[in-house]
C-alpha cells in the first residue's frame, strides 16, 4: 500500500534495536484517512471470507481494526491488556511478550464477545515475532471462533512472525513488508503481500 509506505518514509523513526516508530500517524496521533484507506484495503482482501467480528488488541490495532469493522459491517472486539473492576471474571486471557516493551503482559477478553463458530478477523499495526497474533489465535481457539486471517498493517520480514503463522496455517495479509531497518533507513520488499 503506497500511501502507508510514504508515510512510514515521511514520518517514521527507525530507532535502536530494530523498533519503528510511527507514533505520529499511527500509536498515538491518528491519520483517518490513511486508516479509512486501510479499513478499505483490509474489506477488499477479506470480502469473500464472511467475517463475523474483528479482533486486535489495545491500544494500537484498535483504530485500524475499527475502520476494517466499520467497512465490513461487523462488530470489532479488542483484547484489553488491564483487567478494570467493570470487566466479568469470564474472560478468556493469554500472556504476551512484546518485542516492543520487552514486558509480558496479560491480555483478556470477555467470552461474552467471542463464540463458538464465529468467524475472526485478526487486525493488528505490526507483525514482528508473531507473538500478540499468536496470543490472539489462542483466545479464539479458547472461544472455538474461527480464525480467518490476519491483516497487518506493518511486518518486519526479517523476523519470525510470518513463518510462526505459516506453521499455524492462518492466512497473512500485510499490507507494507520491510525488509531490514539498518542504519537508521527503512528498506521495503517490494511485494507488500
Amino acid at each position: 500500500m503506497e500511501a502507508l509506505k510514504q508515510k512510514i518514509l515521511d514520518e517514521g523513526r527507525v530507532l535502536p534495536g530494530n523498533v519503528l516508530k510511527v507514533d505520529s500517524f499511527l500509536n498515538q496521533q491518528i491519520d483517518v484517512k490513511l486508516m479509512e484507506a486501510i479499513g478499505k484495503e483490509f474489506a477488499l482482501r477479506f470480502a469473500d471470507d464472511s467475517i463475523d467480528k474483528v479482533l486486535s488488541i489495545e491500544s494500537s490495532g484498535i483504530a485500524p481494526a475499527l475502520m476494517v469493522a466499520k467497512e465490513l459491517g461487523v462488530p470489532m472486539v479488542f483484547a484489553r491488556k488491564r483487567k478494570s473492576l467493570t470487566i466479568s471474571e469470564n474472560v478468556y486471557s493469554v500472556d504476551l511478550f512484546s518485542y516492543t516493551t520487552q514486558k509480558h503482559t496479560q491480555v483478556i477478553v470477555d467470552q461474552r464477545f467471542l463464540t463458538a463458530g464465529e468467524r475472526i478477523l485478526i487486525i493488528d499495526d505490526f507483525l514482528a515475532n508473531g507473538q500478540a497474533a499468536e496470543g490472539l489465535l489462542k483466545i479464539i481457539s479458547r472461544a472455538q471462533a474461527i480464525p480467518v486471517g490476519l491483516g497487518v498493517l506493518i511486518e518486519k520480514s526479517f523476523q519470525s512472525g510470518r513463518q510462526l503463522l505459516e506453521k499455524a496455517n492462518v492466512r497473512t495479509e500485510s499490507l507494507v513488508r520491510i525488509s531490514s531497518l539498518v542504519d537508521g533507513h527503512v528498506t521495503f520488499l517490494d511485494d507488500g503481500k
